[in-house]
């Protein structure tokens, strides 16, 4: 299966980054900045976005972005779409220059797979307001995957952008890449959605998460990623499959916290208090879930009984339920 190809070639490329509970990461992925035009999903996003970097930035924070973080499909220009979202691309750098930024590509910006491209806009950004060129990220590698490695329990992270083994947005991307930007792009801005992708079609999203499960119980390695914008915290019980979700949702922004040894689901939005004023907020989605009680890393054949065996699964989900419902009966007495 061409999936699981792809994501053994990404395990066994990938750059491992140990981390403890003392480690602060924040994942986002499918930002998707563009040029500040009509066409532009993440315009509407850009400040809510850059007050949760700073947000991180502040409190020590490692960013990680997991892929289709420049719209490079619709837009050729990445000089365009930096001078857009000029403020971003300063604080990133920020991080960057740190050491406390790393960059992986997905199918929206595959070109950044290219060393050549990325050392001829991304190294150096032309800064309007100064009239002066100046560095961006200097030296940069962006890779396909990186690899967190939890010392205490030895349990691996894979992280890719989530398009592997997606033939028209994998292999096919190229004429993908032409025919979004010549014609979908135009449909797109008076409402039309490109049927390829898996963010817009159900049954695809649904394809992907299953496939990338099968190659979780098969390697016994967790992932992280991104592309189907569906966020996703998986339970304890269940395979670990995380899905930071998206930047460009409707006045919201998805992401997934690792911190002392925990993940969480968060969404920023924009809200307003009571007097009417509004405010950007961080809300928990799900979580915080401690990677040492994923039951998948602890016991893999306590996990697999419970998982794969419907029986006993269900003999545990009546004592659940069994539990609860006398809870629920001593409360009402």
């Amino acid at each position: 299966m061409k999936t699981f190809e792809r994501l053994d070639e990404c395990y066994q490329k990938a750059k491992v980054i140990e981390f403890d509970d003392n480690d602060k990461f924040i994942l986002f992925s499918d930002v998707h900045r563009g040029d500040n035009s009509i066409s532009d999903d993440f315009a509407t996003n850009q400040h809510l976005y850059f007050s949760a970097l700073q947000h991180y930035y502040d409190r020590g924070f490692t960013y990680i972005e997991l892929g289709d973080g420049d719209e490079l499909w619709e837009h050729s220009s990445f000089e365009h779409i930096a001078s857009a979202h000029h403020e971003v691309f300063m604080l990133q750098r920020e991080f960057y220059r740190q050491g406390r930024m790393y960059r992986l590509f997905g199918n929206h910006d595959m070109i950044l797979r290219d060393k050549n491209w990325v050392r001829r806009n991304l190294m150096h950004f032309e800064d309007d307001y100064q009239e002066v060129e100046t560095d961006l990220f200097e030296g940069i590698e962006i890779p396909e995957s990186l690899i967190l490695k939890y010392r205490k329990t030895g349990d691996e992270f894979l992280l890719v952008h989530g398009h592997q083994g997606d033939l028209v947005n994998d292999q096919l991307w190229l004429p993908t890449m032409l025919s979004l930007r010549y014609f979908w792009r135009f449909l797109h801005i008076v409402g039309f959605h490109n049927p390829a992708s898996p963010a817009k079609n159900r049954v695809k999203r649904h394809k992907i998460e299953r496939t990338f499960s099968k190659w979780i119980y098969k390697n016994k390695k967790a992932i992280i990623c991104g592309h189907t914008h569906r966020a996703k915290l998986a339970k304890t019980v269940e395979l670990p499959y995380f899905n930071t979700g998206c930047c460009v949702q409707p006045r919201a922004v998805s992401g997934i916290e690792i911190e002392d040894g925990n993940l969480t689901l968060i969404q920023w939005k924009v809200e307003a208090d009571y007097n009417g004023v509004l405010r950007t907020i961080r809300k928990v989605i799900q979580g915080p879930r401690d990677i040492e009680n994923f039951l998948f890393f602890k016991n893999y054949k306590k996990w697999r009984q419970m998982y794969f065996k419907g029986s006993r699964r269900q003999k545990a989900e009546n004592a659940v339920a069994d539990k609860l419902i006398k809870k629920v009966r001593s409360i009402l007495d």
